[in-house]
């Protein structure tokens, strides 16, 4: 039974994966137009709604010049909204996209001329409708056998998350030693450093 149970939360999520790559359409393009840096400008990501885990949102790619952090609307109500300024990207997820919370933080937004990046499992909700670019990530179903608890949904915002990353990673031409500029503790920082050194022997000189 416990196999059984387990297997099925993983068809189920496996397939609201797949429905997203179906879904894609030139909404992704758009949304990558928006969180390109461009001039070297400064851009905000911020990936928050109380019923996913934005938290694990975390875009890897390694744009120097872009600051990008979590905010998470109920702290942004009570103070947090102060690290938005004039001209940032918000992306914002939000399975029903109607907490209170997030809708609170979307009068600010307009006032500071934010642009809205919305990832979202109803693309007719509120704060869809206020959004530049919706980016839907509805689900047949959660993986909760009562369906409820956010399971499939937080999988899909997960993915497209990733999705909208490495895209943008590949249109900027993010390279190995990029990676290494930013990242160079752990085993990870190791291997990249490693990478660059094979890439700037004979007296090659690499981009810092």
């Amino acid at each position: 039974m416990s196999l059984e149970s387990a297997r099925r939360v993983l068809q189920i999520e496996a397939e609201a994966i797949r429905a997203l790559a179906d879904r894609l359409d030139s909404s992704v393009v758009r949304a990558l137009d928006l969180l390109q840096p461009v001039g070297g400008g400064s851009s905000l990501q911020a990936w928050g709604s109380p019923a996913s885990s934005p938290g694990r949102l975390r875009p890897p790619w390694p744009a120097r010049g872009v600051r990008r952090f979590f905010l998470h609307p109920a702290e942004g109500v009570h103070g947090d909204l102060g690290m938005v300024v004039r001209g940032d990207v918000v992306v914002a997820v939000s399975n029903s996209g109607e907490t209170d919370e997030s809708l609170q933080l979307l009068p600010t937004f307009t006032r500071l001329g934010v642009r809205l990046i919305s990832l979202v499992g109803n693309p007719q909700s509120t704060l869809a409708r206020q959004s530049d670019v919706v980016l839907d990530v509805r689900v047949a179903e959660e993986a909760c056998p009562m369906n409820l608890a956010p399971t499939a949904s937080t999988t899909a915002a997960l993915a497209m998350g990733d999705a909208l990353a490495v895209a943008l990673l590949e249109r900027c031409g993010i390279r190995a030693e990029d990676f290494a500029f930013i990242h160079p503790g752990g085993a990870l920082g190791r291997k990249l450093l490693l990478n660059v050194e094979d890439l700037c022997t004979g007296r090659t000189r690499c981009r810092a």
